[in-house]
């Protein structure tokens, strides 16, 4: 059942499995699988070192008790038949040191997941560099809407769910497939355990430079996930990306092909694309025949193009038209995800979780295409391991296009960029500077708060970038304005 590390191989029947233990559970997916889990009537237990709000509150609201720290006593208390171990375990910890020496079987969370979920439903599995998550989350709402009762579990908080996961009773599981590493005993992409029946490749460019050694490395793992879809299977992939578009003909299944520019060559297009204040609306045209008008409340063309990705998928699914437009009108999109935080003194703040230099392109186009008139105030922390070196310097110098105004934070120093690699902040301001974007950059949290509180506008719009907590800027940046705007 289990090999030298404790771990199991393959798959494992649900019905030999009650009690089970993660270990990190206090991390944003391990913590809502954990709740899927519960709700799947599984008695679930974890550990971690220390859990915070909001995974603290939620853990406790879904009954799943939380040990701390990490002890091998833990599995004393636990006596689970299946341990599942998180991605930031390290060989060494304690608790997982124990499972190997008591031999528990082990899995990592994406091989659980495959196994006592995936293996039994239709999977559709959403993938790529850029969208997963908006994706993912607009494909289940659209199955949701469609009466089809999916399962979903995605890397973001859906606004219409008010949460990552859901365990329905109908045939589909909806999954964002992460092309990150899987466990310490697992270095292959988590999305090899996903089983796609049907699958969505939104795009495929150089990411996670700290696993990956370059694009030909990085493009081998989606190689694999693409030939992982059945001969009975769908694959919509996305014509903007023609490397994504070579790398799909070794799919078995049915491959095709989507993109957001007009009177393009694919099988998925939109015409009469407009957007607004309210989002963008569209005709969809499949192989060149209209199927109707959408109506979107997202701006930009990536999210279009995320739209179309998922119709490809959910036509073949055997969705109607009238079904489809319908889940697409009622999205409420995710959180940190082009979302508004507030709108104070007529300055709006948006948050969103771009730090690729062409996820910080499209989200600045979009929502320049949503509020046209208004002045764009960029601000950006690459945060990320891959956004904090100089693989995609001159990239940025022209990822702000739209923007009048841009402010980016200088990183700290990681000790997973090399000396060297580093990017170059001082740089890419200069060159935003020589194309007419009024930019500076900043070191200190506090003090760009200040700056962007006290020089806004009435009519500006705030757009923070970052794929974490950016220091609380957000809070700080509100707190800030109502203090100037003198509502508290």
């Amino acid at each position: 059942m289990a090999d030298d590390n404790g771990n199991v191989l393959e798959s494992l029947s649900p019905g030999a499995v009650r009690r089970i233990h993660l270990v990190g559970v206090g991390g944003t997916g391990m913590g809502s699988f954990a709740g899927m889990l519960k709700a799947a009537g599984y008695d679930v237990t974890g550990s971690d070192e220390n859990v915070y709000p909001p995974m603290s509150d939620m853990l406790r609201h879904w009954g799943i008790p939380v040990l701390t720290p990490y002890r091998p006593e833990n599995l004393d208390e636990a006596r689970p038949d299946l341990v599942i171990i998180g991605n930031v375990i390290r060989r060494v910890n304690p608790e997982a040191t124990a499972v190997r020496e008591r031999r528990l079987p082990q899995m990592s969370f994406p091989a659980a997941l495959g196994s006592l979920f995936l293996e039994r439903s239709h999977s559709i599995v959403v993938a790529g560099t850029h969208g997963k998550t908006t994706t993912s989350s607009l494909m289940a709402h659209v199955l949701v809407e469609a009466g089809k009762d999916p399962s979903f579990l995605v890397g973001g908080v859906t606004r219409n769910y008010s949460g990552n996961y859901r365990v329905g009773k109908g045939p589909h599981f909806v999954v964002e497939g992460d092309e990150y590493d899987t466990a310490y005993f697992d270095k292959g992409s988590k999305f090899l355990h996903y089983r796609p029946r049907t699958a969505i490749l939104t795009s495929v460019e150089f990411d996670h430079a700290d696993i990956f050694r370059d694009l030909p490395h990085y493009e081998a793992t989606f190689d694999k996930f693409v030939r992982l879809v059945p001969t009975d299977g769908r694959l919509a992939v996305c014509a903007a990306y023609p490397n994504a578009v070579r790398l799909a003909q070794a799919c078995p299944g049915q491959v095709v092909t989507y993109v957001a520019r007009e009177g393009a060559q694919a099988d998925y297009t939109p015409r009469n694309l407009q957007f607004g204040p309210e989002g963008a609306r569209f005709e969809v045209l499949e192989h060149g025949e209209l199927l109707g008008t959408v109506v979107l409340p997202m701006s930009g063309l990536h999210n279009v193009e995320n739209t179309l990705g998922v119709i490809a998928a959910a036509r073949g699914l055997g969705l109607s038209f009238e079904e489809i437009a319908k889940g697409l009108a009622s999205f409420g999109g995710v959180k940190r995800r082009q979302e508004v935080r507030g709108e104070i003194g007529g300055i709006l703040v948006v948050d969103d979780f771009a730090h690729h230099p062409t996820a910080v392109r499209e989200t600045i186009s979009g929502i320049h295409q949503r509020y046209p008139e208004r002045r764009l105030w960029a601000i950006f922390e690459p945060r990320s391991n891959t956004s904090r070196r100089n693989i995609h310097q001159e990239e940025y110098t022209h990822a702000f296009t739209g923007a009048t105004r841009a402010s980016l934070k200088v990183p700290e120093r990681h000790d997973k960029v090399p000396t060297g690699e580093e990017l170059d902040v001082p740089r890419v301001v200069e060159a935003l500077r020589a194309q007419g974007i009024a930019a500076e950059f900043s070191s200190d949290v506090p003090a760009l708060v200040e700056q962007v509180a006290r020089e806004s506008q009435p009519g500006d719009v705030l757009l923070v970038m970052s794929n974490g907590a950016f220091g609380g800027f957000i809070d700080k940046l509100l707190a800030a304005l109502r203090t100037r705007m003198g509502e508290e």
